[in-house]
């Protein structure tokens, strides 16, 4: 319910058919996640090491370039690389092998300042942003801000260190603009980051319908649109729309330019295939002959 709640902040308007004059106000950002015991400390960290019993003993150290920290009666103790959990459970092992009988530690972070991604494209607030333990896609849009009015909704993400499951560099996932978010939504929300990703909010792209509609003009690709959806979109047929239509495509990476025919009525009834539409398609509706 949480995810969904946020989910449809992100995305909590539906867009507008053409571009917006203004920009809507932010969304609020959603509560930073509470970092779990499997944060990796690094180089920059503050930390907090609280010993019960023992506050001459407690410290707020930050980690070091060498990835140690300094505590009293221990020196210095390397902590890079391990978890909270690790981090907290080596301290009172060291603890009680000398100096303590069952000493009684805690460990936090206090300041995240070795493990970052950066968010950039289409969101209210981009930028570097620090990960607190196990991060998820919908943690680090909703830090962001939620998307802008002129997102699309698909947001690619790079793995600058390592890859994902299948050996992927970068992923791209789909967020819908939907008042009940599909599972394939929630799940794309939850992926988790890593040090170093890069996470890119797309705009818009537009596709063109005029001719013989009752509005003609730009309207947003939102999912998988195609020609019949643009139709429905620009208010369908005026009286002397024709079934005939003509897809005007053109490839970006060499300007040439395709016709492509449509026949709506073989399209209704199922003999052709509607037609998936790309960026900055246009659709011509002809004047029907009577």
């Amino acid at each position: 319910m949480i995810v969904t709640l946020v989910l449809l902040a992100l995305l909590q308007a539906p867009p507008p058919a053409e571009t917006p004059a203004a920009p809507a106000d932010p969304v609020a950002p959603a509560a930073v996640p509470a970092p779990t015991g499997d944060y990796e400390v690094g180089p920059g960290d503050v930390i907090e090491v609280a010993v019960y019993g023992n506050d001459d003993l407690s410290r707020i150290p930050t980690v070091q370039t060498n990835g140690s920290i300094s505590l009293p009666l221990l020196g210095e103790v390397q902590v890079a690389g391990l978890t909270i959990a690790e981090v907290q459970r080596k301290i009172t092992n060291l603890l009680e092998k000398d100096y303590l009988v069952k000493p009684q530690v805690e460990v936090k972070v206090k300041d995240y300042n070795s493990q970052y991604v950066s968010v950039v494209g289409e969101v209210n607030s981009p930028g570097r942003k620090p990960l607190r333990g196990r991060t998820r896609l919908i943690d680090l849009l909703s830090e962001g801000g939620g998307f802008k009015p002129t997102a699309s909704g698909e947001v690619m993400i790079t793995r600058t260190d390592g890859e994902f499951e299948g050996g992927q560099k970068a992923i791209t996932v789909r967020i819908t603009r939907s008042a009940s978010p599909s599972m394939q939504d929630l799940v794309n929300l939850e992926v988790q980051l890593k040090n170093g990703d890069i996470i890119t909010a797309f705009p818009k792209s537009f596709v063109t319908v005029d001719g013989e509609v009752n509005r003609p003009g730009r309207y947003a690709i939102e999912s998988d649109l195609t020609v019949t959806g643009a139709i429905s979109l620009a208010g369908g047929f005026t009286r002397f729309g024709s079934n005939g239509v003509k897809l005007r495509r053109t490839d970006p990476r060499d300007g040439k330019v395709t016709i492509i025919e449509v026949d709506l009525k073989d399209v209704r009834n199922g003999k052709k295939p509607d037609v998936p539409l790309l960026p900055n398609d246009v659709i011509s509706v002809s004047r029907r002959v009577f």
